[in-house]
């Protein structure tokens, strides 16, 4: 039985002692004097989740352990001669039998496949060990927390202090991620830094990170100076916000005060499956489509633009989180109290004086809060500027001319067979560090300015 079916029917299982309970504690409550603790579905919880988690948790450590002790069993029929492969060929090796046993017809001779036939074997025996021990644990387990159950038995309590304890679980495991991601950024980044001076990198204003591979090769030294991916990142966005904050939130002050319910109705999903387009579809539209017209027209009025200008990335990028913007501002607008609508109209207030100076200044950081998201989302972008805007590095505020971003040289220089540990790929490291810093600025800006907004509205 493969993994996926034990875990239903470890689900199954679960269920059915679940009900098992809850009909248990129904009866127990029908026939005592005494009134149970807790509800009856508490006890099925209750039942159900002593009968799951270690039979979960047993499941989890064989799945750990059940590799190695394979591997180890297969290790000891080898013959002496193969046994004594360094650990890189043995683990070729053990790949082959693998690949053989799922049915792979590469290197099938003989031997391997007496080799292969012994690891199907022992995979089939691990698999049927695993269901009989984790079906009894789950089973017992069932069975001792069933006996568990009467009237003074506080269920209600264990379920409550097991589900704040899951809660306490992924929100750490959310904050363990963020640590995480910083961690490793850091210990990269001072690597980097530690061949290139953080002075040349946050000032200088040239990005040209080729770098010789071997020291009789001929090529450039390197530079890193971020500031030309930080202008082009900067403009890219500033266009973008450009055409997506007018025209998101304007569009939600229509819907939120202003549209009729079958408009809303119908405008809502339509601007959703916008929101559901991917990237690489908007990048083939920049580059194929908004690219080049933009260049037409440019020539047409008698200016150079660039066949990847910054104009036509940042246009289809604010499309692109028009929806965000528009969705974000819709449900701030609509959450303002209606009370406060009908007193502004009682007092003589036309519709849009409502709108201007009451419902904009009650719903003003939650807005706040949706532009700092936009601008974030436009910052991120990575996709459609490598397909439309291309690679070069240049120190410009022409939104005609051609530029690249940070997210862009991230994926650029990840990308290849150069080695981890060479200043090019280190760069990335600290591309993504600083990046991090920006938009984690952001939100602390904008959480400042957040807070007093809402503290005067309230």
């Amino acid at each position: 039985m493969s993994t996926a079916s034990l875990f239903l029917a470890l689900l199954a299982l679960s269920g059915l002692v679940f009900e098992v309970g809850r009909r248990r504690a129904s009866g127990i409550g029908a026939l005592s004097d005494s009134r149970l603790h807790s509800l009856p579905r508490y006890h099925g919880y209750f039942v159900a989740l002593v009968c799951l988690l270690p039979a979960l948790a047993l499941l989890g450590a064989w799945l750990i352990i059940e590799p190695r002790v394979i591997v180890s069993l297969l290790v000891d029929r080898l013959p002496p001669e193969v046994a004594q492969l360094t650990p890189t060929e043995l683990g070729l090796l053990i790949s082959s039998i693998r690949n053989a046993a799922a049915g792979s017809p590469i290197l099938s001779n003989g031997q391997l496949a007496s080799l292969s036939e012994s690891y199907a074997q022992l995979s089939s025996t691990s698999r049927g060990v695993a269901f009989v021990a984790v079906f009894s644990t789950a089973v017992m387990c069932a069975a001792m927390a069933l006996r568990s159950v009467g009237p003074g038995f506080r269920a209600r309590n264990l379920v409550e202090r097991f589900i704040e304890k899951l809660l306490f679980a992924t929100s750490l495991v959310a904050l363990l991620a963020t640590f995480g991601i910083l961690f490793s950024l850091l210990v990269e980044a001072i690597r980097f830094f530690q061949l290139v001076s953080p002075v040349e990198f946050l000032f200088g204003l040239d990005w040209s990170p080729q770098t010789p591979i071997r020291d009789d090769q001929v090529a450039s030294t390197g530079k890193f100076g971020v500031v030309p991916l930080l202008s082009g990142t900067l403009l890219v966005t500033v266009v973008a916000l450009a055409v997506a904050v007018p025209i998101g939130m304007l569009s939600a002050i229509y819907l939120a005060e202003f549209a009729g319910r079958r408009f809303r109705q119908a405008a809502r999903p339509a601007l959703e499956v916008l929101a559901g387009i991917p990237t690489v579809v908007f990048g083939f539209f920049a580059a194929l489509i908004v690219g080049p017209t933009v260049r037409a027209l440019g020539e047409s009025a008698g200016l150079e633009v660039a066949s990847s200008s910054a104009l036509a990335v940042g246009l289809v990028i604010g499309f692109m989180i028009i929806p965000l913007i528009s969705s974000l501002a819709d449900d701030a607008l609509r959450a303002v109290p209606a009370a406060q609508r009908e007193a502004a109209l009682a007092l003589g207030a036309t519709r849009a004086e409502v709108v201007t100076g009451v419902v904009i200044p009650a719903a003003l950081p939650a807005l706040t809060g949706a532009l700092l998201l936009a601008i974030s989302r436009a910052i991120g972008e990575t996709m459609i500027v490598l397909m439309a805007a291309g690679l070069a590095a240049n120190l410009t505020a022409n939104p005609f001319a051609a530029v690249t971003t940070v997210t862009v040289q991230i994926v650029t220089i990840l990308v290849g067979d150069q080695a981890f540990d060479s200043v090019k790929t280190l760069s990335a490291f600290a591309l993504g560090l600083l990046l991090f810093v920006i938009t984690l600025v952001l939100n602390v800006v904008g959480l400042r300015y957040v807070g007093p907004l809402r503290s005067r509205h309230e």
